[in-house]
């Protein structure tokens, strides 16, 4: 049962790990002057709203000197699967060690000899704890 929860999270683990790793982002950011006025990951930037866009009451920009930056990270296009043949030797070699030390880490236990093994308890009548009132605390 241990091993088995133990599989199901790491089964989780590496499919997000796939899932983000293949994913791509685009992140738009909208500039007025050198004041960053919004980002947006997933959907676009809300622009000025006016002619006149003013910050600290001080000096006003207009529109055309706005600008909008993309940044676009990319993931992975292809998921390239290798085979045992394209490592390098001392990658092989590393390979088979690791996975002879690793199969041979786990024992199996000796089969014990359990004397009670055909043995069957006797039918109970009555429930001799509560008959004898010995109450386990």
């Amino acid at each position: 049962m241990k091993f088995s929860n133990t599989h199901k999270t790491i089964s989780f683990v590496l499919s997000f790990l796939v899932l983000f790793s293949t994913l791509s982002l685009t992140i738009e950011k909208h500039f007025c002057g050198d004041i960053l006025i919004d980002v947006a990951i997933f959907s676009e930037t809300e622009k000025c709203a006016d002619d006149f866009f003013e910050i600290d009451e001080v000096a006003t920009l207009k529109k055309g000197c706005c600008k909008d930056e993309i940044d676009v990270i990319e993931g992975l296009s292809e998921m390239t699967l290798k085979s045992f043949e394209d490592l390098d030797v001392l990658q092989q070699q590393v390979l088979i060690a690791y996975s002879y030390s690793y199969i041979n880490l786990f024992e199996d236990l000796p089969n014990s000899f359990s004397p009670h093994k055909d043995y069957l308890p006797p039918i109970l009548i009555k429930d001799i704890h509560r008959l004898d009132e010995v109450y386990l605390i």
